[in-house]
Formats: C-alpha cells, structure tokens, sequence
C-alpha cells in the first residue's frame, strides 16, 4: 500500500477556494521588525538565463516565459532542468503539448540521452497538482499553461477563466510548498502574452523569448522580476545540439565592413545592466512628393522628429528624401539615448561620407537640439574602449572625469557642435 493525494476535483476545493490568496496570509507586523533575507538561488546551468533571472532559480518562485512557436521554449527550459537534475536537483517536466515519448525524441536530438527529467504528459490541474504533492520536485515546468485545465470550471482550456484559475492554483501551491514552477505561455498575433493580463502580475518573473525564426540567435527579454533586475538580456544560439549562451553578443550586432561604409554608426545600448554595440545603418535615397520614413528597431514616430530637429538646428534637410533606419542584428532600440547616432548615421549616408573607422556615439536628443545625458554613460564607453573602439561623440553631461586609454571622447551639448565634430574627424 502507498499512501497517495486523491486527484479527485472536490479533494482540492477545500485547500483551493476562488477566494484563496496567493501566498500566506500572516499577522500584521512593523516593516522594520521584519527581517529581510536574500533570497538563494539555484543556477540552472544555462549562464544567459541565469542572468535574466537575476541569478538562478528561486525556492517557491513563479516564472512565466512566452514567445512565439518554434522560437525555443521548450527546448531552454528542457537543457536548464536537465542541468539542475545533474546538479542534484528533483525535476519535473510536466508537458500539455506532446506526449513523453516527442519529449524523449527532443532530448535525444540536444544529446541528452541519459537525462533523469522526470516527464508527465497531462493537462487535468488536479492531477498536475496530486502529481507535484506527490513527488515534491524542486523545480517544475507547465508546458503549457493554456493547455491545463480544471474539471472545477466548465469552459476549455485556453479560456480567460481556466488559465486565470489554474494559474492562480499553481502559484498558490508554489508559495505554500516552495517548489519554483516555470509557466510556458502562448502569445497573441501582437508578441503579447496570451490570456488574462492577471496572469503578468500574478507570476513574480516575466520573461519574453524573441527572435527570428530565420536567424539562429534568440534574445530572452525580463521585463518583470520580483528578485531581480528588469530589463535584462540573454543572448542564445541556436545550435544542433540545442540552445548554446552567447558571451559576448555585441559581435551580433555589429556588421563585419572591411573599411568603413556611409551610413553607418555605432552606438552603445543598454540592456538591463549590460552594454551592448549595437551598428546603426541609415539609408537616404530621393523619394519624390511623398518621401517614406522607415524604422525596423526603433521607434518610427521618433525618427520623423529627429529628422525635424536634424533639418531645424543642424540645418540638414531630408524632406524630399526617402530615409530608411535599421538596427542590426534584429534587436529592439527603446530608449532614446540612439537618438545621436541614428542622426549621424542618417547625415553620413546623406553626404555619402562614412563615419571614422572605430567610432561611437550615443546621446538623447531633445526637440530644442540640446543633446541629453544617457544613464550609466562610463559603463558605455568602457565597454566600447574594450572592444576596440576610440572615437566617440556622447553628450557633455556624459564626458568621464579620467581619461579613457585608447579613446578620444568628443562631449558636444547640441547637434550642431556634434555635426561639425563629425565633420572636423573626416
């Protein structure tokens, strides 16, 4: 005889009620006579995903991963539990999806033959949740939550009501037992995570898999972590034996040019807390009455604008120009300090003249033609000197008070100084 949780619906609606919290309720307490504790994190093996998670997995945590299919979900969470079962720990992998025997076949594919992931093929919630009292793994992956369902609610799975509900369920029973649970979720047409936006704030990391199917790189995005920071990146290949972490991927985003091309600029971005050189190509061709404005990576609306304040304080016109603008390598620019190099970039393709060989520049760019600091500007320009860079061109605000060895750093306050800068270089 072997004493097992009945996997019945009423078993559970007695410990699960609709009206149940997620964690633990506990008596009121002062905040400074609470004793704050950091958090230990379990390493998954896999170092880019790591980083974005801030450091590993955490006992009790909830992670929800989307991305488009085929992107390589199951594939990353399929190395990173098998490294964590290496290293000691109890795994499940618990798949909606495919049978264990397609599970079986991938992980023979990425060469782990010998993996001791425990695999279940089911999409009952009572079951799922009999199955994790049951066996009480350390960390455990719902691949996915639109395909579980609850025998409690009468709509199919993938509706509002049961990823919300089984959701709600699986985070209750990860911070009442401490086992961390990694949540596979489908995304809408849009990129946005499918179902309830409830299920983005219940879970305490978000993270978002992106990538073009065409390209072996995929970039793993965090834009909510309760136990780490936000915004941060990992950077993966694509590889026959799985996804491999890429250790320095501003060599993505910077194109091989033998001697330097009009149009092209470097900048520094900043993804979380690393630095990334991102090349910056302009293409400006005679567009006729109707001159077309496209931007693949950045902010459309902002390129018109620069393009405003380019031809009102640099005195640099575009307006019967087609201007096209590309961030190399597929990544994502959101924030504005590419302001100075997408206009530097579109001046050089304009005049046809290529910016100096090993340049940078990075900078907000204001409406009035003032160029705005950008955050962490001496963790920009070390990372470019390390990388062999020694020119740039970045806002005065930004100039670093030492000498940077192998960098001449040009700080300018408005677009016109750095366009007679650039202009005093070539």
């Amino acid at each position: 005889m072997v004493e097992a949780v009945s996997a019945e619906p009423g078993a559970l609606k007695n410990r699960f009620t609709p009206r149940a919290g997620l964690a633990p309720s506990a008596g009121v307490t002062a905040l400074s006579d609470i004793e704050a504790q950091d958090v230990e994190r379990t390493p998954t093996g896999q170092d880019e995903l790591d980083r974005v998670l801030g450091g590993g997995m955490v006992e009790g945590g909830v992670v929800l991963i989307g991305g488009d299919p085929g992107i390589g979900k199951s594939t990353l969470l399929l190395q990173a539990l098998d490294g964590l079962q290496r290293s000691g720990q109890n795994t499940l992998y618990v798949t909606g999806e495919e049978s264990g025997a397609q599970v079986a076949l991938r992980a023979r594919r990425l060469g782990l033959d010998n993996s001791r992931v425990q695999v279940l093929a089911e999409t009952q919630l009572e079951k799922i949740i009999s199955t994790l009292q049951t066996q009480s793994p350390h960390i455990a992956v719902i691949d996915s939550i639109q395909t579980v369902y609850s025998d409690q609610l009468t709509s199919a799975p993938g509706s509002v009501a049961q990823v919300r509900e089984c959701a709600a369920h699986l985070t209750r029973l990860a911070k009442s037992t401490g086992i961390a649970i990694v949540l596979v979720g489908h995304v809408t047409k849009e990129g946005a995570l499918a179902g309830p936006r409830v299920l983005e704030h219940m879970v305490d990391t978000v993270l978002y898999f992106e990538g073009d199917t065409h390209s072996s790189f995929r970039l793993v995005r965090a834009i909510k972590n309760r136990f780490g920071a936000v915004n941060e990146i990992g950077v993966f290949a694509m590889t026959e034996k799985g996804l491999k972490g890429v250790s320095n991927p501003s060599a993505i985003f910077l194109s091989q040019h033998a001697e330097p091309v009009p149009g092209s600029c470097v900048m520094v971005t900043l993804e979380g807390t690393r630095p990334l050189l991102v090349e910056i190509q302009a293409l400006v061709d005679s567009g006729g009455p109707s001159p077309r404005r496209l931007s693949v990576g950045l902010d459309r609306d902002r390129l018109a604008m620069l393009l405003a304040v380019l031809h009102r304080h640099a005195g640099v016109a575009c307006m019967d120009q087609d201007v096209f603008v590309n961030a190399v390598g597929g990544v994502r620019i959101s924030e504005p300090a590419a302001d100075l190099a997408v206009l530097l970039a579109i001046t050089s393709s304009l005049r046809g003249k290529p910016l100096p060989k090993g340049f940078i520049a990075f900078g907000e760019v204001g409406l009035a033609g003032e160029v705005r600091p950008a955050p962490r500007g001496q963790e920009r320009l070390k990372e470019a000197a390390k990388l062999g860079f020694s020119v740039a061109v970045i806002p005065k605000a930004n100039a670093p008070k030492k000498p940077i060895e192998g960098m001449t750093v040009h700080a300018v306050e408005r677009v016109e100084e750095a366009m007679a800068v650039v202009r005093g270089l070539g």
